[in-house]
């Protein structure tokens, strides 16, 4: 019998890639808040009719990529494939139209899509993502990119390429799919199956094929920011000219529709050219003036983007983060201390708050000063000795070798001077000040 393995498209994230995406989790959300916005949470799955009408019908994300299945009410439920109509439908839900606007969410979770794997690309994939409710100012669009911006900053991800464009609206856009579709139906014989489909379902998807011969036709095609109407090209100049303020530079991309049909007026993405053609795009999205209503809320202005952690992960080369060991790792050189070892941890762990481990599996004294090293601890704490005094313990660098014996209940005021001397205070292994003897009474030292 072969041995188990995690489903195609997914992965396991091992301890260290683990922490390294709360940092960059962490990251982000330091500068979400610093934009004012707060953390929502929506379900891992929600009702198929919710992506069928937000997400639109034509779209390859409900048509191929949804992972669909009636529960045993006989509900038809879709596991969440992208971020924004979960978020609307709970604004919806909640009444939270009655809050002071724009209301800002943001949000990190886990997206389902079912499609071909491959780097940076998984049918479980991670997303951070925001979204600005309740006002169609343009302000919302600049501030909202910029954001973004900000994070890929903080995460120091350079050479990034800034693309935007404009979906028009339900005033101007009619006009231009039939413009569209004329063009396409003219030269249907250059096109593919798929393109063919799309120009009687959305034309506007074929801007996502990425057929070289299909992408030919299309360069010659009519592009929407040519046939906008007064209000979306005022909206779209100001976005433009508010991005260009901040010191960022977009670019116009006329095949830049995104995936999904709610969208309207400005798109946007970050691309970078370390991914290669086909998976760019880091992060993006766009503003949505429709969705809420289209789901059952009042008229409610929208914009927001969505980010994948993988493609973020690779991006910044943080893909191949090492362990990062304890601080300490005390050894038991007697059978009988053992459990001098183990209070002594938990003393360091509690009460000093510095990071710290001792065996568990009843290594001999060798072996133990063995997994220290191993462990990528900097220090051995030493008890057992035949020649320590009461009280004390020896503390080991075990980069240099060099030893001291430490009063148990001086212990705390060490590590300071230990940490300041080696000019580790932003360490993070140790923050307090405990004194008491671990090894004696309770063996938990002082509360």
């Amino acid at each position: 019998m072969s041995a188990a393995k995690a489903p195609k498209g997914t992965y396991d994230l091992l301890p260290a890639a683990a922490e390294r995406r709360a940092d960059i989790v962490a990251i982000a959300a330091d500068v979400f808040t610093s934009y004012g916005f707060r953390q929502i949470v929506t379900p891992e799955f929600e009702e198929t009719a919710l992506f069928a009408r937000g997400v639109g019908d034509a779209t390859d994300i409900v048509r191929k990529e949804m992972y669909s299945f009636p529960d045993r009410g006989g509900r038809e439920l879709t596991l969440r494939p992208e971020g924004t109509a979960p978020v609307c439908r709970a604004y919806v839900e909640h009444g939270m139209f009655k809050l002071v606007k724009p209301v800002k969410l943001w949000y990190y979770a886990p997206m389902f899509r079912y499609e071909r794997p491959q780097a940076g690309r998984y049918r479980e994939h991670y997303q951070f993502g925001a979204e600005a409710l309740g006002s169609d100012d343009p302000l919302v669009d600049a501030e909202v990119i910029a954001m973004l911006g900000q994070i890929y900053d903080e995460l120091e991800i350079g050479d990034l390429t800034l693309a935007v464009n404009s979906m028009g609206d339900q005033q101007c856009r009619p006009a231009y799919m039939e413009l569209l579709r004329g063009f396409l139906t003219a030269h249907a014989a250059e096109l593919c199956g798929e393109c063919g489909e799309r120009t009687v379902t959305n034309p506007l998807r074929v801007f996502d094929c990425k057929v070289e011969s299909c992408r030919a036709v299309l360069s010659e095609a009519p592009r929407l920011v040519d046939h906008l109407c007064d209000p979306c090209r005022r909206h779209f100049d100001t976005v433009l000219e508010l991005l260009r303020r901040v010191g960022l530079d977009p670019v116009l991309d006329f095949r830049l529709v995104r995936g999904l049909d709610y969208y309207t007026r400005t798109t946007f993405e970050y691309q970078s050219n370390a991914l290669g053609f086909a998976q760019s795009t880091i992060g993006g999205g766009g503003r949505y003036d429709g969705l809420v209503e289209l789901i059952g809320g009042p008229p409610t202005p929208g914009f927001g983007f969505g980010s994948g952690l993988e493609r973020v992960t690779l991006v910044a080369g943080l893909d191949e983060a090492e362990d990062e060991g304890p601080l300490a790792y005390v050894v038991s050189f007697a059978p009988d201390s053992r459990a001098d070892a183990f209070a002594l941890a938990q003393h360091l762990r509690r009460d000093l708050l510095v990071d710290a481990e001792c065996d568990l599996v009843g290594r001999s004294a060798k072996a133990q000063l063995k997994q220290a090293g191993r462990s990528g601890a900097e220090l051995a704490l030493l008890v057992g000795l035949d020649d320590l005094v009461d009280g004390e313990v020896r503390v080991r660098d075990l980069d240099s070798g060099d030893e001291e014996d430490v009063a148990l209940a001086e212990l705390g005021d060490w590590f300071d001077d230990w940490l300041d001397d080696d000019e580790l205070g932003g360490h993070g292994h140790h923050h307090g000040n405990g004194n008491g003897n671990p090894l004696g009474g309770n063996g938990g030292g002082d509360r």
